[in-house]
């Protein structure tokens, strides 16, 4: 019998009678190292993945990564790399890694479909070896993989791309100024770097007039 799973997740497999099955797949599908053919050219192949971290309190978040291909980098079978790009200044994900350092990784093509999952032990720095490789990073998460596996892919529903984000770094790490930015409210606690930009980048715009611009898929 597995020793992956929690007390609480075999209750449930207990329950629906589906603990023979359970072992059977953490026996075949999962695994502690990633697979060069089978899990990397996936993993290295998307240029976004949803991250979930958990803070000391137990509370989980999950966020949307995205960026250029190759977004999350194998560094070896056991070691992954990604960047960390300003945000809304939050840190939610950091802060969580330095709390628990646990994650859960999933990658996703809506068109095929398929998906592959990670869970590893991470942390962040911006004295990563890999920070050249992600112009415009603010840090580079690395992380330990405890295990990866391919995940049934069923309910995927279909999408079609439409377009990379202008908001990607490009190769001087440059990015477009965030609408985000221009709103009156925050103009007095953005990062210094940004202080007085506004004016500059279009003008001032009021909380309704950004909700607008959501709307309208402008950001």
């Amino acid at each position: 019998m597995s020793d992956f799973y929690t007390d609480a997740q075999r209750g449930v497999q207990e329950k629906f009678d589906s603990a023979p099955l359970a072992d059977r797949l953490s026996e075949s599908i999962f695994s502690e190292t990633i697979d060069p053919d089978l899990h990397q050219p996936f993993i290295e192949s998307r240029d976004f993945f949803f991250l979930s971290t958990v803070n000391e309190r137990g509370e989980p978040t999950v966020s949307y990564k995205g960026g250029d291909v190759g977004l999350v980098h194998v560094v070896d079978p056991k070691t992954v790399v990604f960047p960390i790009y300003d945000g809304n200044g939050m840190f939610l994900s950091v802060g969580n890694i330095a709390d628990t350092a646990k994650i859960g990784m999933l990658f996703i093509d809506f068109e095929t479909p398929n998906r592959v999952r990670v869970q590893a032990t991470a942390s962040a720095s911006e004295n990563d070896p890999e920070m050249s490789r992600y112009p415009g990073a603010l840090l580079v998460v690395r992380a330990t993989v405890d295990h990866v596996f391919l995940n049934c892919a069923r309910l995927i529903h279909k999408h079609e791309r439409v377009s990379s984000s202008p908001y990607v770094p490009d190769d001087e790490g440059e990015t477009p100024y965030p609408a985000w930015k221009r709103i009156d409210f925050v103009q007095d606690v953005l990062r210094p770097v940004d202080q007085g930009r506004a004016e500059d980048e279009g003008g001032l715009i009021s909380i309704d007039e950004y909700a607008d611009k959501l709307m309208a898929g402008e950001s």
